[in-house]
């Protein structure tokens, strides 16, 4: 379950190997030429054509030059740079966390290093179903936040509730584009109902979901407990992905958790 944020290696399967960026020279200077893949054996021509999209990405390259751990993490920037919830002193949670680009994000503009004198201090919390390479200023778990009490965990690892959950979670592909949009709203269901019980009053929620029909029930779930939601597609998403992000912010702790949550359960399996 973990997000997409898991990427297939760079170097493609078998003795073949991509090209390297080529420069070309003109009488008008230079310019960036776009890398051709070659089919080598044993790859699929979908596997060429996402290896080809991922050598010729700017996001990818920008990534590389920035120190991040994937093209995700402008998604986020831009994200908060809109709704300005990842704030000093903030306390994050990043379901799915891997690779871990979100957190790295996260880490500097919640001030969790301290770097900021003068400012509050924030604290990160990734959890992910793999491990995940350590970063500064962020503490990680390996968790599947299903887990009947992964709330508690997490309440406790934080020292309290939470200011921001934020997924960029997508369910594993099946190649039926309706199956995987129904799959991934499941996801950001499950995301929400663990954002209910971890966050805090007035809190944000944050997750990647695919547009396709069967949104809108995951919309009048977050209208009853947020003050306002919108839905965004960053600039750095794909302009073929059906990707958007949904941002939920002003989180209303109305009533008990638990007799919340559970209404909500039943209203939603009734409609």
């Amino acid at each position: 379950m973990s997000d997409k944020k898991k990427t297939p290696g760079q170097k493609a399967p078998g003795k073949n190997k991509p090209a390297g960026a080529a420069k070309a020279t003109s009488g008008r200077g230079q310019r960036d030429l776009t890398i051709k893949v070659k089919t080598a054996r044993g790859r699929k021509l979908s596997s060429t054509l996402w290896l080809q999209r991922q050598l010729n990405d700017p996001y990818v390259k920008r990534a590389k030059a920035d120190g991040f751990r994937g093209r995700a993490a402008y998604k986020i920037l831009e994200l908060d740079d809109k709704f300005r919830f990842l704030v000093p002193g903030a306390r994050v949670v990043d379901l799915g966390c891997a690779p871990g680009g979100w957190c790295q994000v996260a880490v500097t503009r919640v001030n969790a290093l301290g770097e900021k004198q003068g400012k509050r201090v924030g604290t990160i919390l990734g959890v992910d179903l793999q491990e995940v390479e350590p970063i500064a200023g962020c503490e990680i778990h390996q968790l599947d936040f299903l887990e009947d009490d992964a709330d508690e965990k997490v309440k406790t690892w934080l020292g309290g509730r939470a200011d921001v959950v934020m997924s960029d979670m997508a369910a594993s592909a099946s190649g039926h584009k309706q199956t995987d949009h129904l799959r991934i709203i499941a996801l950001c269901e499950a995301a929400a109902y663990f954002a209910f019980d971890v966050l805090e009053e007035g809190g944000t929620f944050v997750a990647k979901v695919l547009a396709g029909g069967a949104e809108g029930e995951l919309q009048k779930l977050l209208k009853l407990r947020f003050k306002k939601v919108v839905n965004v597609k960053p600039a750095a998403s794909r302009a073929d992905s059906s990707e958007k992000f949904v941002v939920a912010t002003g989180f209303k702790r109305e009533q008990d958790d638990d007799q919340d949550s559970d209404g909500l359960r039943m209203s939603s399996e009734a409609g």
